[in-house]
């Protein structure tokens, strides 16, 4: 990013965003988060925006945070005017009938926005929770391994060899082929499953019953064909051979050492996963959409439906997820890729990342984001996908057939979750 001009255009927009607010707004909100960015964002922007609100901001932990949360929205007593939800429950939270409506906030602003984050939040037909931040996903592959098997690291081209699932499986097959074995698609399987559910036409459950897309049943192909012919790198997510994978520090069994292509990763992922663990490649990385446009993670802004201050709840989440002035300086400020895309369109071309030879990834994001089907999210897909990741383990170490493993997974969920299968 141009790192002077940007500075002073923050300078510049946040004297316009004080000037351009009422100088005294009233009101009293108490805020709830898992994120310390959304107490950056309150004490950092709309407090000097919004300088006579009274706003007390609690922080919770992850994984602490819906267990304080669910019993005061349940009861009433004590429960926060907004909160923040994170992406692996906010439709818990949207099918809930526990929140503020915020149709019309949406409706306002639709033809600026991207319009992922609202199909998350959105649930017969009225939207419940809005977000500034999109996560779009990418493939972030080595530049050095493309041109050595690919004899290009142009990323428009080596989109061509990703351009679908079987086109990845095709070029990943060459790539062990030309490497002698030695070079995978990934370091783990596990990547490939939230691309495989974004690219699914049906979420699962339709009409109060199971529905296993056929493009579940190709992953479950796709895991046993990879671990089978050694196109990945045989270790968990998250492991340290994962990790030592970017490093170009992974061994296999014999000893050799393995070059691992690509790794799976949102927005989060360059910046936190990536550069944080990879220094050693730098610059050796470019990223490409892949073979479907998916995202992973994010943060909502919701109301509670009986908040005794609803005009500036509802403020609130205007303010921080539609107000182009606001999205403009905090992304210069924090580098998120946010939602609306006018202010994409303005900013898109001060971005150029080092870690990938200059590349500019806001840019490759804003596109990738743009595709992503937000209408497959559910409140039951965490429940369902976990015993599905447990029938496609037996599958692919040889302990179930397909058959028997799909038929197990259609009775955890009916006996678990209550849902009709077929």
């Amino acid at each position: 990013m141009k790192k002077t001009s940007a500075v002073f255009l923050s300078i510049i927009l946040s004297i316009i965003i004080v000037s351009t607010l009422p100088a005294q707004t009233s009101g009293r909100l108490t805020v709830w988060s898992f994120t310390d960015e959304v107490g950056q964002m309150i004490d950092g922007y709309v407090r000097p925006a919004y300088r006579g609100a009274q706003i007390t901001y609690t922080y919770t932990l992850t994984d602490q945070f819906e267990a304080r949360l669910d019993p005061v929205l349940a009861s009433g007593r004590g429960a926060p005017d907004v909160f923040a939800l994170e992406a692996a429950f906010v439709r818990k939270y949207v099918e809930s009938g526990l929140l503020l409506d915020l149709t019309d906030i949406y409706n306002e602003n639709r033809s600026r926005l991207l319009t992922y984050p609202a199909e998350v939040g959105t649930y017969n037909g009225r939207v419940y929770a809005l977000s500034w931040q999109a996560c779009p996903g990418a493939m972030f592959y080595r530049r050095s391994l493309a041109r050595k098997y690919l004899g290009t690291d142009d990323p428009q081209v080596v989109q061509t060899y990703f351009s679908s699932l079987n086109k990845m499986m095709e070029t990943a097959k060459r790539l062990a082929d030309s490497s002698g074995g030695l070079c995978v698609l990934t370091a783990s399987r596990e990547e490939l499953f939230i691309p495989f559910l974004y690219a699914r036409n049906s979420p699962w459950v339709v009409n109060e019953r199971l529905v296993i897309d056929p493009v579940m049943e190709q992953y479950m192909d796709v895991c046993e064909t990879l671990q089978e012919n050694r196109l990945e790198g045989r270790v968990g997510q998250w492991s340290f051979g994962w990790f030592d994978g970017m490093r170009d520090e992974l061994f296999n069994e014999n000893g050799k050492r393995m070059e691992v292509f690509s790794y799976f990763l949102p927005t989060w992922g360059l910046h936190y996963v990536l550069k944080t663990n990879a220094s050693e490649t730098s610059g050796d990385w470019a990223m490409i959409q892949g073979p479907v446009p998916y995202r992973w993670g994010g943060t909502w802004l919701a109301a509670y439906r009986n908040t005794q201050n609803p005009g500036f709840a509802r403020e609130l989440i205007r303010y921080l997820t539609t107000d182009d002035n606001f999205l403009v300086r905090y992304a210069y400020d924090s580098g998120d890729l946010i939602t609306s895309n006018t202010v994409i369109e303005r900013i898109r071309n001060d971005f150029s990342e080092p870690f990938l030879g200059g590349q500019n990834h806001y840019a490759a994001f804003a596109q990738i984001a743009g595709n992503v089907n937000g209408r497959l999210d559910q409140a039951t897909d965490q429940s369902i996908e976990r015993f599905f990741l447990e029938e496609v383990t037996a599958y692919v170490n040889g302990e179930k057939s397909k058959a028997h493993a799909l038929s197990d997974f259609r009775r955890q969920v009916q006996w678990g979750l209550g849902i009709r299968v077929n």
